[in-house]
């Protein structure tokens, strides 16, 4: 699959264009259940928390709003774009508060009746879908008793997604995408890399630290993570420790387990100072392969 030449850029329109200001950015942390009316309702409670706070740029985890008691529970959950609960619920939550709001992951319509996509959409302080992204990298494990095979309900997507916003330019992913550092080389100078993510406990106790940090290390970029953190009645166990990192590598922000917000300052000028004085970006000599 050749994405490397569909990547595609969203230009929104600003509402706020002085990106020299130091914003707050919040990650969500939730341990969703198989009911999609009681997990909207705690990622709202969560949300208002993050918005209370002065977060102008609010992140939700993968599966947000259904992780059911088995994989195929998502297929009967998936809507249409543009339309069904779960997006009106993010279109709702952003024009009320007045935020910038990253869908983590929603179960839309694909190509194939038994499948879904799934899809991260960016919503503006209006309330208005200004970006989506599809998940380009399916998880498979097959670790003792620990099987996962995303493939069997999830048709992948082939385009990476960057969008332009107020805090600069957004790289959106999902969870095991956070693999495959190619992808956000190919999304070129982005200014904060959003991973919402569900990482397993047993994967995520490994690698999801190390992985997240590093991202942000050689992007020289913030990384929002919200993530999943407890257990589920399906018996999955995941990781959590949501986490907001900066260009330098630094976790400002971290919830270890359970449902909360991590929030952190974003400061436009220290990420323009780090790549000023070590300019990796630009001291790349592969650009393909």
């Amino acid at each position: 699959m050749a994405i490397t030449s569909r990547v595609k850029t969203t230009k929104a329109t600003l509402s706020q264009k002085n990106s020299s200001d130091i914003i707050k950015i919040a990650a969500i942390q939730m341990a969703s259940g198989p009911y999609v009316a009681a997990n909207l309702s705690e990622a709202e409670r969560l949300i208002e928390v993050a918005a209370n706070q002065g977060a102008k740029l609010v992140a939700l985890p993968e599966y947000f709003a259904l992780m059911g008691f088995k994989e195929t529970d998502k297929v009967a959950a998936r809507e249409e774009e543009g339309k069904g609960p779960i997006q009106q619920f993010l279109k709702s939550m952003a024009k009320k508060h007045k935020i910038w709001l990253i869908g983590g992951s929603v179960p839309l319509v694909s190509n194939f009746p038994n499948k879904v996509r799934n899809s991260c959409l960016v919503y503006d302080d209006q309330g208005e879908q200004v970006a989506r992204y599809d998940k380009i990298h399916l998880f498979g494990l097959n670790l003792g008793n620990e099987q996962y095979h995303e493939e069997k309900t999830i048709e992948s997507g082939d385009t990476i997604k960057v969008v332009d916003t107020p805090f600069g330019k957004i790289g959106l992913s999902i969870c095991y995408d956070l693999r495959f550092p190619e992808l956000y080389r190919a999304m070129k100078d982005v200014n904060i890399i959003v991973v919402p993510s569900a990482f397993t406990d047993t994967t995520g106790k490994a690698h999801w630290e190390t992985l997240v940090r590093a991202r942000a290390i050689e992007n020289l970029s913030y990384v929002m993570a919200p993530a999943q953190g407890g257990y589920h009645l399906s018996g999955r166990e995941t990781h959590g420790n949501s986490m907001i990192v900066d260009p330098w590598g630094v976790v400002l922000d971290r919830l270890p387990r359970g449902s909360g917000v991590v929030i952190a300052a974003m400061n436009p000028k220290y990420q323009a100072s780090l790549r000023a004085s070590l300019p990796a970006l630009k001291h790349r000599i592969i650009t393909e392969i």
